[in-house]
């Protein structure tokens, strides 16, 4: 089997009402490239990533290889999800039946918010629970995270599961300590890099003596993972990065009995959120709910086929990635 042919479409899809009106326009600065691999079998692939652009270079790299030969597990990007679809087809097999062993049959994931204000998450948070999700993780910011907190329990509730996020916002450990100490009655589910990390993780080891809240940092490199368990500066993590490195790290981290959640994609479309669903399907301690978003678009591109349903994907079991584009709403959003 040789690749023939790459065709690329860019895209720029709109999120939902309730994210679009706090970043109006925002989709047409990042928009998405999706490509169909053809090969000379008939049998092609479907993949997303980037802001296209780039279908030169992939053009030069591909053309005439055979996806069977490739390495899939230790590389990323649009090129690898379509391979995983194009093998996954050859051989009669979902693409996670490519990557390792299924534990999981749907997969949990979360509701999520971009920086707002308080009345705005609470707004969210109460259309999160409506739609069925038990976890909802915001951008926060620390001058008005306990209030946005305190909101967000009264309109969906004190079982309402919230991770926090501030991108390292909260600036250093006495801040992010004064702040978990105030977050402390609500049912937060972890803080994710409040603060940024240091040379030996010393003031997020600090951090876990001196609160009950779950500290979770956002890693992809195995390396890293593994300083911040010896030196016990984490509780759980947000993992990233390609289908070897996130299972390697979750291993290591299941091994120090410590759970996981998965943010191979992000705010993405419907092919990404397919390649998520296969990768997390292979991961058994990402029992946090995953960063998979392409459900937080007014479209996903493959007709609806992953939409959560009380805060759960279902695996596709179909070979290879297990969806298609819908091209006519792919061209209704097309913008290269």
């Amino acid at each position: 089997m040789k690749i023939t042919q790459i065709e690329e479409f860019v895209t720029a899809v709109p999120h939902i009402p309730s994210i679009e009106k706090s970043r109006p326009g925002h989709y047409l600065e990042q928009p998405i490239s999706l490509i169909k691999v053809h090969t000379d079998k008939g049998i092609y692939g479907v993949g997303e990533g980037g802001r296209g652009g780039s279908l030169a270079s992939l053009e030069a790299e591909w053309i005439g290889l055979d996806p069977m030969q490739v390495n899939l597990g230790d590389k990323g990007g649009a090129m690898i999800m379509a391979l995983y679809d194009i093998v996954g087809k050859a051989l009669g097999v979902p693409a996670w039946k490519l990557m390792g062993s299924k534990h999981w049959d749907k997969v949990p994931v979360g509701w999520w918010s971009p920086p707002l204000e308080p009345r705005e998450f609470a707004a969210m948070a109460e259309e999160g629970v409506k739609r069925g999700f038990k976890t909802h993780k915001l951008k926060a910011r620390p001058w008005n995270i306990v209030e946005t907190v305190r909101l967000m329990t009264k309109a969906a509730g004190p079982d309402y599961g919230i991770i926090v996020d501030p991108n390292f916002t909260f600036g250093d450990l006495s801040t992010s300590l004064r702040l978990a100490e105030s977050l402390e009655p609500y049912n937060i589910e972890a803080f994710e890099d409040p603060f940024q990390y240091l040379p030996g993780w010393h003031q997020y080891r600090d951090f876990r003596r001196h609160t009950r809240i779950r500290l979770a940092p956002h890693l992809g490199d195995p390396q890293m993972v593994l300083s911040a368990i010896r030196a016990e500066a984490a509780d759980c993590f947000n993992l990233g990065g390609s289908v070897e490195s996130a299972q390697t790290c979750a291993g290591m981290a299941a091994a120090a009995g410590m759970p996981v959640w998965l943010q191979v994609v992000g705010l993405g479309l419907g092919v990404s959120g397919a390649y998520g669903t296969h990768v997390h399907a292979t991961i058994p301690n990402a029992t946090i709910p995953s960063d998979s978003l392409h459900f937080t678009r007014e479209n996903d591109l493959i007709g609806g086929a992953l939409t959560p349903v009380d805060g759960f994907v279902s695996v596709p079991d179909a070979p290879g990635l297990g969806v298609e584009l819908d091209m006519e709403a792919m061209e209704k959003y097309r913008v290269g």
